[in-house]
């Protein structure tokens, strides 16, 4: 037992150490500004829609208030009856001198059912530069005009956004922002510091016509889960950069039960698991707090497994100040939750070798080495 609880310690300075340095990258990415530009074409903004999850009005609002001279939103719902169609008439009505349209097409082009409706809508597209933002992401008016500046510069081929989670009341959408705001955003800046970035996140996807076009345009990923990560790294294999934007964007989480909570974040990690196997299986030392209670419970209050405790406590907190600093959230009354969040994310982590099936749209995938999406025989 004082073997393993050694390794635990160790362990768990190596995560302290992770999320200080988690803490600086989140700091510097914090003070890059956005380099104002005069270019400003015409930009296509393509959002599919599913449903009508909490505050759906106000995010596709956010999009309709724009400071930039001319773009076109394209929604597109899979089904006429989408209960989504009337918040996007009532846009329509609101907004009159903007140029939307609204398009509903049931064809499924593949196994991803929000890429099948992206591929459906990408064809009311009229101009050059697309933008494609998930349909919970709400933005300032300055969000065009930043993403779409570094695509000025020919060699970059896709401009990408980080998020920040604001949830809604109750315990398990707490947890689920925490997980986006504590672990993920920080845990993106660490990757794209050591190595450049080769991927894209779905809050936000933004690149010229032509460079998407060939690489088979959104057709090309309509089976992947990871669709996102798969279309970011088709843009860095051709040769052109991928951009992180110095936005950062707002997505809402709304979870209702845990039960909802796990299996969205149980889809997310088998989707990591399946593009990056390696830096996934990896990331067991970023738990540091529940390794530093391991090590507690193995070895009882020595010097090394309080400090260990501490160490991992106190990276924790600056580190989840810092980033919801970084990602203009507020911070929220949740910072004695961490230890829980924590020891939710092992349980998530384990289960995640514990099988390749997701539920998603209501319906089970299996997702095979390759990331593609299979629909689950019954």
């Amino acid at each position: 037992m004082t073997y393993v609880a050694d390794v635990l310690v160790a362990l768990a300075f190596v995560a302290a150490g992770y999320w200080a340095w988690a803490a600086y990258r989140a700091h510097a990415f914090g003070r890059r500004r956005p380099v104002p530009s005069g270019f400003t074409p015409t930009v296509s903004v393509l959002k599919p829609l599913c449903g009508v999850q909490p505050l759906l009005y106000e995010t596709l609002r956010s999009f309709c208030e724009q400071d930039y001279p001319s773009f076109q939103l394209v929604f597109g719902v899979s089904d006429p009856g989408d209960p989504a169609v009337h918040v996007v008439h009532r846009l329509i009505e609101e907004f009159p001198g903007l140029d939307v349209v609204l398009v509903c097409d049931s064809h499924a082009l593949g196994t991803n059912p929000k890429l099948s409706n992206v591929v459906n809508i990408y064809k009311s597209a009229r101009h050059d530069v697309i933008v494609l933002a998930d349909s919970d992401v709400r933005v300032g008016p300055e969000y065009l005009r930043t993403v779409v500046a570094p695509l000025a510069d020919p060699g970059t081929g896709l401009v990408t956004c980080l998020y920040g989670a604001v949830p809604m009341p109750g315990l398990p959408s707490t947890l689920g922002a925490m997980y986006i705001n504590d672990w993920f955003f920080p845990s993106a800046l660490v990757a794209a510091a050591m190595q450049p970035l080769s991927y894209a996140f779905g809050a936000t996807i933004a690149c010229r016509r032509d460079v998407l076009d060939a690489l088979g345009g959104f057709g090309s990923v309509v089976d992947y889960l990871a669709d996102d990560y798969m279309l970011g790294r088709a843009v860095a294999e051709s040769g052109r950069r991928v951009e992180l934007s110095p936005l950062v964007v707002q997505t809402i989480v709304d979870e209702h039960d845990f039960r909802t909570l796990v299996g969205h974040e149980l889809r997310w990690a088998r989707t990591i698991r399946s593009v990056r196997p390696v830096g996934y299986l990896m990331s067991f030392v970023t738990f540091g707090l529940p390794l530093s209670l391991l090590a507690l419970a193995c070895a009882g209050a020595t010097p090394a497994t309080l400090a260990a405790l501490a160490a991992n406590l106190v990276a924790r907190l600056v580190g989840s100040h810092v980033t919801r600093r970084t990602a203009g959230i507020p911070r929220f009354p949740d910072a004695c939750l961490l230890p829980l969040r924590d020891v939710l994310s092992v349980a998530i982590w384990i289960l995640s070798f514990c099988g390749r099936t997701v539920r998603w749209y209501g319906q089970s995938f299996t997702i095979d080495r390759q990331g593609r999406l299979r629909r689950a025989t019954p």
